[in-house]
This record gives C-alpha cells, structure tokens and sequence, in this order.
C-alpha cells in the first residue's frame, strides 16, 4: 500500500511532494510490480522517458507504470495498487500516478480518481458502462476522459455538490457520494493516520521536528520508523495516543498535545470479527468479556476499579462498547482491564480465525541451532528480522505499509510469525516485506549454512578486493570476478553489444568501479554484484560472489546468538559464548554479584550501584570468556581492577579498568560503543543478558538472554508504567504484559541493539520495580548520553 494514498485515503488530505519520487507527479515504491489487464511495453533509455510512455499513453488511462532499469524495460498500465494487486519483482519500481492516489477532492471533484463506490447513503454505486437497474445518459462513451471505467464515484459534468453515481438501488437512480475535501485538515478516529500540516500544540507550544534531539531526545526517528510518516515538526500520532501530538521546542514543556477538530465526513470502514480474532485482533467486534484467567472484564467507559484514558470517547472508531475485550491501542491482542482491583489488565482468550497464529506463539518461536540457511531458506525459522541493506522486516500479518496475500492464513506452513525472514513462495532465499513505504521487499541478512564459520585463526590481512569477496549486498565490490553465476562471460559495461544500455555505464555512474567486464553493483541490488552477460538471450545476471570472513570487530560474535524472545526470568539459555561482551564481576573471593560489558581490551562499563560495599578495586575481579556461573571452562580469563571510575553523580554508571588488557579472541569480544546522543528508536528489539535470578523457573548457572523492545520515555513516564520515575538519561524496555526482563545479579549488565550487523550495547542494566512485572519494564542508563565521559576516562587511563 502506497503512503500517500493510504494518508490521503484516511485523513482526506493529501501532502505527498514530489520528493516521494524521482519523477514529479508519480509516488516510486521499489520491489513492486502491478498487475493489469491493460498494459504496453516500451524499451526506453531512462525513467524520465517511461513516465513520459505513461503520459502520453492513448490506448487506456495509463494510471501506473513499472520500469526495470537494468533491462531499461518500461511497462504503462491503466491500473494501480489501488485497484489491482501489487506483486513482488526484483529490480522493479512502481511509479504511480498521485492523482490517481488522491481520495479527496478540490474544489467540485471533477479530477477525482479515488475509489469510493458508495454513496451519502451508503448505496452501493452502478458501473458506468451499466445500463441495470439505471439507463445512464452518462456513460464511458459520452465522456471519455472523466475515468468511467468502474463503479467509483466520480464529477463528469460539474456538478456542484460534487463527486457522484448512479446506485444500485432501483428506487434511488443518483446520489452524491462523501468524499472529504483535500483542504481539510482534521482527524478521524484518534488520528493515528493524520497526515496534516498543523504544528503548534493545544497550549500554544512549537513543535520540535522529529529529525532533532534538542531540546529534547525521543525515540521516534523518521528514518527507523517510515511508516508513521514523522515529517518535519507536525503533529502525529505515532504510539495510539488518544489524538496527535509533538515534543514541543520548549525546554520545559517535554510534549503536548494538537487541537485538531475531528472530520465531518465518514471514517475508514473496518470488517468486523465477530466470533474470532485475526492477526492482533484490531478488528475483533466480538462479546468475550473474560480476560485469560477468568476475570471479568471492566466497562470501558467505567473508572473504577481502575482509572484509565482508554475510552469510548479518547478512542473512537475502536470498538469500545460495554466491558467486550479490545485492542485500541495496538497491542499484540484483545485486551481489558479487570474487575480485579489487584490485577489492572489481562490480555483475553479470544478464539482466533481458521489457521491465524496465535500471537503468544510468536513470543518465543522455535529457533534453530544456527541462524542461517539450507537451500533457499523455505525451512528457515530463524529469528532474524532485518534485510540486506538493514531495514526492519514488516509484520506478517500487517497489511501497512505494504498490502499484500502472504499472510498465516494464506501460508499456514511457512512460518510466517511476527517479522522474522520467511521464503513462503520459494524465492532464492528468505526475505521480508520492509517498513519502509517506499521499498516493498528485500532480502534478508542471512547466510547459508554451507558457507564456511569464520575462526580465528581464518583471519589475514587481504583485502576483499584480494580474498574476491563482498560485504554485505557488495556495492563495495571491486574485485575480478566477471563471469555470471551461471558460467556467462560479463559484457563490459561500456560497450553496447550484445545488449544496448545507457543505465549503467562509467559515465553515469563513475564512482561504482565500472571498468572493464568486472560483476559490480551500481544500483545496490539487494543480491549482489552482477553484470550483462555476452549471451544475446540474458542481457543481465547476478554473479556468484560469496561474503567476505570479517575480522574480529566490536559487536560481531563468532557465534551467532540466538535472539531468544524467550526470558531471563524464564531460564532462555544463551548458546555458548554468543555475547562475548559479557563479563562477570565478582568479589574478590570469586562470587558472581553484578554484570557488565567489555567495550574495550582494558575497559568494562557496568552500574555504579554494583560498587557500593566498596570503593577499593582490590575488592573486585572480572571474569570473562565464561558461560557457567561456575566459570570452570578452559576459555576463561580473569583479571583484577586497576582502577575504579565512578559516573556522574546521580548517574548508575562507571568504569572498570582491568589490571591488564582482555586477549581478543572468538570468545571474549568488546561490544560497539553507540553515537553521541543516539537515541533508540521505539518498539526497537534489543537484548539483555546476565546470570541472574530466574525465580526458579529453570536455567540457573549458565548465561540466559531475553530480548523485548524499547519502550519510548514519554510511554514509559505515564501514569500506567513508572509515573514519571524515568529520567532523560535513561531508557526503558520490556514488554506490557511483563515475563521479560533482567533482574538480581544482572545488574550493570548490557542491553545491546543490533545495528547495521553489529551488537551495540545501548543500555546498562540498572533498576526496575520488581522482575518481570506487568507494565513495569526495566530501566537502563542510556549509554549514548555518557559517550564524552567514557572516551575522555579511557583516555586519560
């Protein structure tokens, strides 16, 4: 589903800019093909001349064109993803038309292209070419460019109430339809999808644009969260707040909300599930009133037993009626608070929809002894959500941003849980729709098991240019290799025989390394480095170049770990060695007490609270390169503290120097420092790790790991979480429902994010109320605030 229209189709708005696209007037989605029973083919030299193909199209209404630019092949279609499905295809690009994207009008609406096909009344709309149960005297052929090729409302002849259609109804032979006007800037339901321009707050606050961190830092970056359409300093709504909001430019005032007045015309229309729920169960109309234990559910429009602001009215449009479970706010299923004083909320046992996954099952999905895969991955059930070029994997069962049929239901046996990387249609490898509006798909950052481990001892001083090997999709690549992977010699990229080109030569693209007939990847494909072949019947083929061995860096284990959603407070073993960051410190006796995080050979960052029975280093000893508390394998190295560096004052921060450096190797491995002042995107997936409490449910004495997502401050600081206890330089993660977390004996410990491949730790385990419990996550010094102090200390020596 293209943003801009969906925004447009939500608010009855459109902002979309030409930035969206590198033609004017067309929205580009990549990885996207539409079908159409009207469509032409056109070979063309560049996109320019393809959308020019569409414009001047006079067989069909050319409302979309896909173009290939490694084939400089050009199809104009006279559908959109709109009106026909969109498909995966490699290399391609949708360009659609905006004004066929636009659902609402200007003026009278005579240039409506949208889809609405009912009326004010909700009567459904005859087709134009119709002549039942209504003769029209309006018709395709009476006007020819008004677009009367459907059922949708439309305003051939200027009428001034605007778009219309003949119905269905034998009794009513026309009605205006409610289309909203494009002018209007309000809010349906609690605006999760308004796309407006307003941006000052309600008490008259500036709004801070979502690029900044100043004067306040978040974690709602444009870049890792595309879908909510974050842009410059509107107001949005992206955590299911009860209407948009912003961080304002006052330094005292953190955020506040907009005073947007709600729309006059009808909102979104929803299927409701009656007797099950789907996917997270948005749409569940259904009259279960009993949470999982057997509690009865409190009326939504009740305050007692507990005070809440999910309402009937703070969430229009959600279904809140009597005391039925719900999920308003985008939880991972029904939900209600409880009759229970003691209990606040409870998620609800609804029965689920044919074959749809039970959102519980994707917590802790089977995980396999190595995150990697055999043949082409349809049997991978690996963990891994990211692509090749390190976007965030979308949810299976998600239809935003990207509409599509491989959904559980329609997969029952693939896998297809949460946003893990998935082959459902026996593609090459596993691969995943993205979040990103404007890229439909990508293959994921996975290897094959096939491919060599990389050891130690494996490590020399080549370049990739000299092992023949690539990093990452390998737009880096500068190697020999210039045959394909099927055995065809590479067409040099400057000639023009066997196969004519003009997308990719050493004069449009003079830094990609085009020279001679050597596979490169000027167009950052995905799957690699390719080229044109010299065989007249393929003009173009990826080649076979495998992953370069990485030496042994910050963040990048030797041994994968598993990611487990799993639980410390639930006894989730690590595998062995998998978070070689992770130190132990100890008394000078040798018991096992805090946690921490090598970040360099000599220097370990852990809590400051986990230093106070003594100030002396004498009094303390690290461990590392170990996975038994015991600490009784061959691998370990202890060493003794130097010197002791507290934090800040009022910071659960400080540094451990060790009396000499760690020995680097596959089991002992600093994790990467993050940038100054990063903040961690919500909902981000991050992982804790630590020997310590499990509450007896099992995994005592070996390494245990969780992983759950960051919980945003201004979440995290309402009256439902910590009430305000957060403070700026720290950060929360967890889940609502509690069950994971860190807790006695993990303190000082690491919380790391992956990062463009690499483990960074971003969190230093510090405090919580209790272990695990329900809307009380973990709290964590956010380490990027404290960069300055820990380059200086480690300096300094």
């Amino acid at each position: 589903m293209n943003l801009c229209w969906k925004a447009a189709f939500l608010l009855g708005a459109f902002f979309c800019s030409a930035s969206s696209s590198d033609v004017e007037g067309y929205s580009k989605t990549d990885g996207a093909w539409v079908l159409s029973l009207h469509r032409r083919q056109y070979s063309v030299d560049s996109v320019a001349d393809c959308a020019a193909k569409c414009d001047a199209e006079t067989s069909f209404t050319c409302k979309s064109f896909a173009y290939i630019e490694k084939d400089q092949e050009c199809w104009t279609a006279a559908s959109n993803s709109k009106t026909e499905p969109v498909l995966r295809r490699r290399s391609s690009a949708l360009y659609e038309k905006n004004d066929y994207l636009l659902e609402c009008v200007n003026g009278l609406g005579t240039d409506y292209r949208g889809t609405k096909a009912k009326t004010k009344s909700g009567k459904a709309c005859q087709r134009w070419d119709a002549r039942f149960p209504h003769r029209p005297n309006i018709t395709p052929q009476t006007h020819p460019r008004a677009d009367l090729d459907s059922n949708f409302c439309r305003n051939p002849d200027e009428d001034s109430g605007g778009p219309w259609c003949y119905t269905t109804d034998p009794d009513t032979r026309w009605e205006h339809c409610n289309v909203p006007n494009c002018s209007e800037d309000c809010i349906h339901c609690n605006g999760e999808d308004y796309r407006g321009k307003a941006s000052v707050t309600e008490s008259g606050y500036t709004c801070q644009r979502w690029d900044s961190q100043s004067p306040h830092s978040h974690g709602y970056n444009p870049d890792a969260l595309p879908e909510k359409y974050l842009e410059e300093n509107y107001c949005r709504n992206p955590d299911g707040d009860p209407r948009p909001w912003c961080f304002t430019t006052s330094a005292s005032k953190r955020w506040d909300y907009c005073a947007i007045p709600r729309c006059t015309s009808e909102p979104p229309t929803i299927v409701p599930e009656l007797t099950c729920a789907s996917g997270e169960g948005q749409a569940y109309r259904g009259t279960v009133g009993v949470t999982v234990t057997g509690k009865a559910c409190q009326s939504w429009s009740d305050q007692t037993p507990h005070k809440h602001s999910r309402t009937p009215e703070n969430y229009p449009c959600k279904g809140l009626d009597n005391n039925y479970c719900r999920n308003p706010d985008n939880e991972k299923m029904p939900w209600c608070y409880t009759t229970d004083p003691e209990t606040r909320w409870e998620f609800c046992r609804v029965p689920r929809c044919e074959d749809s996954p039970d959102p519980d099952e994707a917590v802790s999905p089977p995980v396999e002894d190595n995150d990697c895969y055999e043949g082409n991955g349809g049997s991978y059930r690996g963990v891994t959500s990211e692509t090749i070029s390190g976007k965030k994997c979308q949810m299976w069962s998600s239809m935003s941003p990207h509409s599509h049929n491989k959904t559980p239901d329609n997969f029952p046996d693939a896998g297809l849980r949460r946003n893990f990387c998935r082959n459902p249609d026996g593609d090459r490898a596993p691969w995943c729709y993205t979040t990103d509006p404007k890229v439909r798909w990508e293959y994921c950052n996975l290897k094959k098991c096939s491919e060599p481990i990389k050891t130690p001892q494996s490590q020399d001083s080549q370049s990739p240019a000299e092992k023949d090997c690539k990093i990452g999709n390998g737009e880096s690549y500068r190697g020999p290799t210039s045959i394909t992977m099927s055995g065809v010699t590479c067409q040099a990229w400057s000639a023009q025989s066997p196969h004519a080109h003009s997308s990719f030569t050493p004069q449009t693209h003079g830094e990609k390394g085009l020279e001679g007939n050597k596979c490169r990847n000027p167009d950052g494909d995905s799957h690699g480095p390719w080229c044109y072949t010299t065989d007249r019947n393929k003009k173009w083929d990826y080649c076979q170049i495998p992953d370069c061995e990485e030496d042994l860096t910050c963040g990048t284990p030797v041994y994968k770990p598993r990611r487990c959603f799993g639980r410390i407070v639930g006894g989730c073993q690590s595998r062995p060695h998998s978070w070689p960051w992770q130190i132990s410190l100890r008394t000078s006796s040798g018991i096992h007490f805090c946690g921490g995080t090598l970040i360099d050979p000599q220097w370990v960052l852990t809590a400051k609270h986990c230093l106070e029975r003594s100030s002396r280093p004498s009094a303390y000893k690290v461990l590392m390169g170990i996975h038994k508390e015991r600490a009784t394998e061959t691998t370990k190295q202890e060493r003794r503290l130097e010197k002791i560096v507290q934090g800040p004052a009022g910071v659960d921060i400080a540094l451990l120097k060790l009396d000499r450096p760690a020995d680097i190797n596959d089991k002992v491995l600093p994790a990467c420092l993050p940038e100054k002042d990063y903040t961690v995107p919500r909902d981000t997936g991050c992982y804790v790790t630590g020997w310590g409490e499990t509450q007896g449910t099992g995994g005592d004495g070996v390494l245990k790991e969780t992983g759950f997502p960051v919980i945003e401050n201004k979440v995290c600081n309402s009256p439902s979480y910590l009430n305000g206890r957060v403070k700026s330089h720290e950060m929360c993660a967890g889940n609502r429902d509690g069950g994971h977390d860190s807790c006695q004996g993990d303190s000082g410990g690491p919380l790391v994010c992956l990062s463009q491949n690499k483990y960074v730790v971003q969190g230093v385990t510090s405090w919580g109320l209790g272990c695990a419990n329900a809307m009380k996550p973990g709290v964590y010094v956010r380490v990027s605030k404290f960069i300055d102090w820990i380059e200086t200390t480690m300096k300094a020596g």
